[in-house]
């Protein structure tokens, strides 16, 4: 392929602003931020989970509390009653006052044992209760840091979108009048490679960095300024310049 020496010179200004472009793309797609906000983000969705488990755990003991209560009050209540009765003389028969004296030892033992499964039920509530509050924390502190994360983020993609945004408009003009068959060689070895041409300086590839053998420099010593130049390593277009050590 032929190219007039000036585009191939050209062709090195093309290739910086597309490796600059890539450098960008890379920056933006690993910033700092992202591993951390990955890591919180699912730590944040298994808290959710736990929250829940959690929640429905305090609830299920709060009902379970409540009918404690309702369960010794109720006994009292019917306690409170019975002594009552007695205390008034309503009960006289001594049969009777025997009965309710063996029925009352009866709902004390009820109330006390009620009333430790009460207590039970109330200290199980009150870690439940502890574990929530703890996972709620927890998931405040994450939201907190991932708004800082986030907000950094954005901030620097923003940065990087606007120097990306940059170099596009500069590759315009630089590629402006360039041979359509020494692009489309370039474009296609950028989609292979990454870099589709490079300088050749002091005798090195400035695409795979390998130094050229003396038969090779000879090679390209003798071919004309227009013809376009490849590296045999890497196979990317060499361009040759006075720093090219020829």
């Amino acid at each position: 392929m032929k190219a007039d020496p000036t585009h191939q010179i050209a062709l090195l200004d093309v290739a910086e602003l597309d490796s600059r472009a890539a450098q960008l793309r890379h920056q933006r797609t690993h910033l700092p931020e992202l591993a951390e906000i990955a890591a919180l983000e699912a730590e944040r969705t298994a808290l959710t989970d736990q929250v829940r488990d959690a929640r429905i755990v305090v609830d299920d003991l709060t009902v379970e509390q409540a009918k404690a209560d309702r369960e010794v009050e109720q006994v009292r209540t019917r306690r409170e009653r019975d002594r009552n009765r007695m205390d008034t003389g309503q009960i006289t028969n001594p049969k009777d006052l025997e009965r309710m004296q063996h029925e009352l030892v009866s709902l004390e033992r009820r109330i006390s044992s009620l009333e430790d499964s009460e207590l039970e039920v109330m200290q199980a509530l009150e870690e439940a209760q502890q574990v929530l509050d703890g996972l709620g924390i927890r998931a405040e502190d994450i939201d907190a840091r991932l708004a800082e994360l986030v907000a950094a983020r954005d901030e620097r993609r923003a940065a990087i979108d606007a120097s990306l945004e940059e170099v596009t408009a500069a590759r315009g003009p630089a590629i402006d009048g360039m041979p359509d068959d020494l692009m489309a060689l370039y474009e296609r070895l950028r989609e292979q490679k990454g870099i589709g041409a490079a300088l050749l300086r002091a005798r090195q590839c400035g695409g795979c960095n390998m130094t050229l053998d003396a038969s090779e420099l000879s090679r390209i010593r003798s071919a004309p300024a227009d013809e376009v130049i490849r590296c045999e390593e890497c196979q990317r277009i060499l361009v040759r310049t006075d720093e090219s050590g020829l």
